[in-house]
């Protein structure tokens, strides 16, 4: 079994409740939104700000090297997704809007209600066991999309 295969699987199996998989299917890609954004929000040296980059920039390779180790579709669904975070912090931006103080505030409300749709599942989050399970929620939200596109995550 591959180990995409092995992570989605331990992963889903504690994500059945369809109220706990309506919550994660909102809740999971507003975290990886606003945890970009948090780190995003860091301030960073003269040195890196000359190339318009950000801590976010930084981390966002290594993070996407895992996700295309694990498995090439899901590498490249969260590539698109995290062009979209980009996009979107930078439209927070152009609204005025703090990147920081929106990313605090979605956070914490977002964790609340992963937190409740466990609660309503009856098992505690994947984390808990394997903090790796923080980066495979996102890779489980999007297999749901790929499998509807018959394309094997």
């Amino acid at each position: 079994m591959r180990q995409i295969d092995k992570l989605l699987h331990q992963y889903g199996e504690s994500h059945q409740h369809n109220t706990n998989i309506w919550i994660h299917g909102i809740a999971v890609p507003s975290i990886f939104f606003v945890t970009i954004g948090l780190i995003y929000a860091i301030p960073v040296p003269d040195m890196i700000a000359q190339f318009n980059l950000t801590f976010a920039h930084i981390l966002a390779i290594p993070m996407l090297m895992y996700y295309f180790k694990l498995s090439g579709p899901i590498g490249a669904a969260m590539t698109l997704l995290t062009i979209a975070v980009f996009a979107g912090i930078k439209g927070l931006e152009i609204l005025g809007i703090s990147v920081w103080q929106f990313s605090v505030a979605l956070f914490i409300v977002m964790w609340v209600l992963q937190f409740i749709g466990h609660k309503i599942e009856g098992k505690k989050p994947s984390f808990f066991e394997d903090l790796r399970f923080l980066l495979v929620g996102p890779a489980w939200w999007w297999m749901h999309f790929l499998k509807r596109l018959n394309i094997q995550p």
